[in-house]
């Protein structure tokens, strides 16, 4: 009796719920294109592609999270950005596995998407170059939020790292913003890449017979006191040479942040030009000697043309 009772309850499962379940899945449009072939977009398969895209998801924080876990945090929302560009990718082979699920043909799409890409190739090149060059940085690290790079002549530093561009700021406060493939195709200078010290220098020209002895003190004593320069490693002064119209001097000196060097620099040259005026040392402007030489001939022409 209680095996009967077992059997129908089972019966009454695998018919009326699982058959339910099953009409419910199988609802949907079909299509027949003749022969064996047939498309069919069915809830079942829209429930799949939904979960397939969770799954895919799943997996892919998973991948991140496991990859970025004993990165900092800066480091971590750097590769967020490749990842989305991986899951773009995974989403649309989702969408090509689900159609071909359905029964659709998928090579004539293929074929499609392979003209389309070459067009785009060409048409996007410098797009990406771009991703390549932000995927680069990225794995690398030869760029680093916080770094200091000069460009074409332009000095700034590096407040965000995207996939496809890096954005800086420079010493008059003004955004630019650099595509990443320059960081691959062109000369770049980080200022930063080894350390945060960097060693600047002030060049100055002294008056010729001026005490170069006297000299090299007060170049010395103008970055004693100012504030931004190390005093280890100390600072030190070149005789670099011997100019046309001076004698061409530096004073070499330690800094901890390039970025505000000019404002240094500024500083040094005014305590400079004030110890040179105290202790009578010239700073001399640029001079030329003009030598007019007449010649014996040219003055017997003047006189033919008097007489």
């Amino acid at each position: 009796m209680q095996e009967n009772v077992t059997e129908k309850i089972t019966e009454v499962i695998e018919k009326d719920v699982w058959g339910i379940i099953q009409d419910f899945l199988g609802w949907g449009f079909y299509y027949d294109k003749g022969g064996d072939k047939e498309v069919h977009i069915t809830v079942g398969l829209v429930l799949l592609v939904i979960i397939s895209f969770i799954i895919a998801s799943f997996i892919l924080k998973w991948i991140r999270m496991f990859f970025t876990r004993k990165m900092e945090e800066t480091d971590k929302h750097k590769f967020i950005s490749v990842f989305k560009f991986i899951k773009y990718i995974t989403y649309v082979v989702v969408v090509f596995i689900t159609l071909s699920l359905a029964g659709f043909s998928v090579t004539p799409f293929l074929a499609a998407s392979a003209a389309l890409l070459v067009g785009l190739g060409l048409a996007l090149q410098e797009l990406f170059q771009d991703v390549i060059g932000g995927i680069f940085i990225i794995v690398d690290k030869s760029l680093l939020v916080g770094d200091i790079i000069e460009l074409d002549g332009k000095v700034g530093r590096v407040i965000e790292i995207k996939l496809r561009t890096t954005r800086a700021i420079t010493r008059d406060d003004k955004i630019i913003i650099i595509p990443n493939h320059k960081f691959i195709t062109e000369t770049i200078y980080n200022y930063t890449q080894n350390r945060k010290t960097t060693r600047e220098y002030v060049r100055v020209g002294v008056a010729y017979g001026s005490n170069t002895q006297l000299v090299k003190e007060l170049l010395l004593k103008s970055v004693q006191k100012q504030s931004g320069v190390l005093k280890s490693p100390k600072p030190f002064v070149l005789f670099e040479d011997f100019g046309d119209s001076a004698l061409i001097f530096s004073i070499y000196f330690f800094i901890n942040d390039s970025f505000v060097d000019p404002r240094i620099k500024s500083e040094i040259r005014f305590t400079i030009d004030e110890l040179f005026r105290t202790n009578e040392i010239t700073i001399p402007f640029p001079q030329r000697d003009v030598h007019i030489f007449q010649s014996n001939q040219n003055t017997k022409d003047i006189n033919l043309a008097d007489d």
